[in-house]
C-alpha cells in the first residue's frame, strides 16, 4: 500500500516551512505527486462603508488576499520542485476548511500545520469533512523518523477507519504500538484482547506491531503523548470525533486535545 498523491495545506497568515518539509519527505518516501492548496476568505470589516467606497475596499482586500495565496504557491513550488515529479497548485478565495475538504477528493492524505490562534483553517471541520486522513504536524517538527508509531485504539468505527487509512505510513515504521487506555483494572483483560486483535491484524499485513492496554491515570492525550515519547514515536494515529463534535468541544475530548498538542504529529480520520 502507498500514498500516490499528497496534499499539503498552506496557511496564508503564518509560516509553512514545517508542513512543506514533511510533505517533501513523505513525497520522496512514497514517490508521490504533491498538490499544494491554500484558501482564505474576506473577513467581515470592523467598519461600515457603502457604495463605491465599499466596492473599493472589497477590491483592495481581494487583491491583497490573492497576493498572499500567490505567495504561498511560489513558496510551495520553490521548496518542493526537487522533491516530487509532479506538482499541482489549487488556491481560492473561500473558507479554508470548505475548500480543502472538497479538494481532498484528489489526494490520499492531507498534511497541515497544527491548530493555534493564528491558524486560519478550522482543523476540526477539516477532519470531519475531508473523508481522507489528515496529518497534523506541530511547528517544532523537523522530520518524521517513523522509528515508532503509536495507534490510539478505541473500539469504534473511527479508530478502524484511522488505522486502515494509516496503513501506508505504518508500513514505513520500524515498530507500531497499539495502545488502549482504560479507566480501571477491571477493563484490562477485555482491552488487551482488543489491542491484541489489532496488533495481529497489522502483523498479517507485514507491519511490526505490538500492543499495550494500560490505565490512563492522567488526561488521555497527555498519557498518549507520554507513551509516544517513551516508545520513541513521532506520530499518533487516532480516530477523530467518536462522540459528536458538540460533545467534544463542550465537555472536552481527545480529538480537540490532539489537534492542539505540540509533542507529536497526529494522523486523524473520521
Amino acid at each position: 500500500m502507498s500514498y500516490s498523491t499528497l496534499m499539503v495545506h498552506l496557511d496564508v497568515d503564518r509560516p509553512n516551512d514545517v508542513p512543506l518539509r514533511i510533505a517533501g519527505d513523505l513525497a520522496e518516501r512514497f514517490d508521490a505527486r504533491l498538490i499544494g492548496i491554500a484558501a482564505t476568505d474576506i473577513q467581515p470589516p470592523l467598519y461600515f462603508a457603502e457604495g463605491a467606497a465599499a466596492a473599493d475596499l472589497l477590491e483592495k482586500e481581494s487583491a491583497r488576499l490573492r497576493s498572499r495565496i500567490a505567495d504561498c504557491e511560489a513558496q510551495f513550488r520553490r521548496v518542493l520542485k526537487a522533491r516530487a515529479d509532479t506538482l499541482e497548485w489549487r488556491g481560492a478565495l473561500e473558507w479554508p476548511a470548505d475548500f480543502v475538504a472538497r479538494n481532498a477528493r484528489a489526494a490520499d492524505l492531507v498534511i497541515t500545520g497544527s491548530a493555534d490562534a493564528a491558524h486560519q483553517i478550522d482543523l476540526g471541520d477539516l477532519v470531519l469533512r475531508a473523508g481522507r486522513p489528515v496529518l497534523v504536524v506541530p511547528p517544532e517538527t523537523e522530520y518524521l523518523r517513523l522509528n515508532s508509531v503509536v495507534v490510539a485504539w478505541k473500539d469504534t468505527r473511527e479508530a478502524r477507519r484511522a488505522i486502515n487509512d494509516a496503513l501506508p505510513l505504518l508500513h514505513k515504521a520500524r515498530e507500531v504500538v497499539v495502545v488502549e487506555l482504560i479507566e480501571s483494572a477491571a477493563d484490562q483483560a477485555a482491552a488487551k484482547t482488543r489491542v491484541d486483535d489489532v496488533a495481529r491484524w497489522l502483523v498479517r499485513r507485514q507491519v511490526n506491531a505490538s500492543s499495550i492496554a494500560t490505565k490512563a491515570l492522567i488526561g488521555v492525550t497527555d498519557r498518549l503523548t507520554i507513551l509516544a515519547q517513551d516508545e520513541g514515536a513521532d506520530v499518533i494515529v487516532a480516530g477523530a470525533y467518536g462522540h459528536s463534535r458538540f460533545q467534544e468541544w463542550v465537555f472536552g475530548g481527545v480529538t480537540r486535545d490532539l489537534l492542539k498538542q505540540r509533542k507529536c504529529s497526529a494522523l486523524l480520520s473520521h
